[in-house]
């Protein structure tokens, strides 16, 4: 790519004006840049939805997201005072339906969306599509292959969404970005992702659930679900399979359905994947876990630290990008986030920009293969 291509590229992924990066050897000749947000994305269409499910404090930024495409918030169901309370502090004395059954009913909402306990966001969904409705589930939405094909047929019975957050792709900035500048040819065709997806436990602060592997659906079933959709996304993978996965519960004795550890190695018509999830995020960090990304290209690669930068950065929001001519540094803190705008319009006219169905369901059926044929890690025995 020659200088003007280069420039070109750069304008068009809304990077601003460069300058040297301190702090980094010579050798390395990074710049740093801002990316700036991107197009605008105010909401297009205007949509009436409801929560069900607050298990997981997921929903509060699943709910702020709908709110920021263009969603009224109707009303919220469930029975946990603190939850709801928690609920409330964030979007105000939104109404509490007397029953779930009260939301389903009501055919002016088009969306729920929904962090019950993850064994039970399946059924949720189900229910949802049964009464007319989209549904929009915190990750894991699945977990049993049972679970994903009675999804899949209730689908294409419905014609209605089961959606999932994802949003370690979908609500991160940097990860946003990556992706503009991989549509954009900014390292060729790419060839392999790597997902490093370590989180902090704080175990005295967990439910029960959190530790029964029938209720959450494993490790690579519930963290790693992020890490597939990425795969799949980065590469432009339609098709993929497992090639090997393990799991281990290396510290956590007392919880024997528990596990701390996992990893696992994909393949797709599009590129290659590894993928390794863990608890093991020590407290020294401050936060709650370095999710790294790794993006290999035929003319180079992207590296993503999305939460923090041991080496002293400020905040998150890391890109790291090199090519043929420089290495760059990109602060993606002001990259505007299109999920929101996008799904509320996906609902009201049946398209699927904000996230592909298929793609989406595909993710879900990698890790929950991998979960169910991963080996015993030797080394936690």
């Amino acid at each position: 790519m020659d200088d003007l291509s280069r420039r070109s590229l750069l304008m068009a992924t809304g990077v601003g004006a460069t300058s040297l990066l301190p702090g980094l050897p010579d050798a390395a000749s990074a710049q740093a840049v801002s990316a700036g947000p991107g197009p605008s994305l105010k909401p297009t269409h205007r949509i009436r939805f409801a929560v069900i499910g607050l298990d997981h404090p997921h929903i509060l930024s699943m709910t702020a997201t709908v709110l920021r495409g263009g969603g009224e918030l109707v009303s919220v169901y469930a029975v946990d005072p603190k939850q709801i309370r928690d609920f409330r502090a964030s979007f105000g004395d939104v109404k509490l339906a007397r029953s779930e059954a009260e939301i389903l009913e009501d055919t002016s909402i088009q969306l729920v969306a929904g962090a019950p306990i993850p064994d039970q966001r399946t059924p949720l969904g189900l229910r949802v599509m049964r009464h007319g409705k989209d549904f929009l589930s915190d990750k894991p939405g699945i977990v049993t292959l049972d679970q994903l094909a009675e999804v899949r047929r209730t689908i294409a019975q419905t014609g209605r969404k089961f959606a999932i957050m994802y949003s370690e792709r979908l609500e991160v900035p940097a990860a946003v970005k990556a992706g503009e500048l991989v549509k954009a040819g900014a390292i060729g065709r790419v060839v392999q992702t790597i997902n490093i997806a370590p989180h902090q436990i704080n175990a005295p602060a967990r439910p029960a659930w959190f530790f029964d592997r029938a209720r959450y659906g494993g490790i690579l079933t519930d963290i790693g679900s992020h890490q597939a959709d990425q795969f799949l996304y980065y590469t432009g993978s339609k098709s993929a399979q497992v090639l090997s996965s393990q799991v281990a519960n290396v510290s956590h004795k007392a919880h024997p359905e528990f596990q701390d550890f996992g990893d696992m190695t994909v393949t797709g018509d599009g590129g290659a994947g590894y993928i390794r999830v863990d608890w093991f995020t020590p407290d020294g960090l401050g936060t709650w876990g370095d999710g790294r990304l790794f993006i290999l290209g035929t003319d180079g690669y992207i590296e993503l630290r999305k939460f923090a930068d041991p080496a002293g950065r400020k905040g998150g929001n890391h890109l790291f990008i090199v090519d043929k001519k420089q290495a760059l540094y990109m602060d993606c803190n002001n990259v505007a986030l299109p999920f929101g705008p996008q799904f509320v319009a996906d609902i009201v006219n049946r398209t699927e920009i904000a996230q592909d169905q298929v793609q989406a369901l595909l993710a879900a059926e990698l890790v929950l293969t991998a979960q169910q044929n991963a080996k015993p890690a030797p080394f936690a025995t």
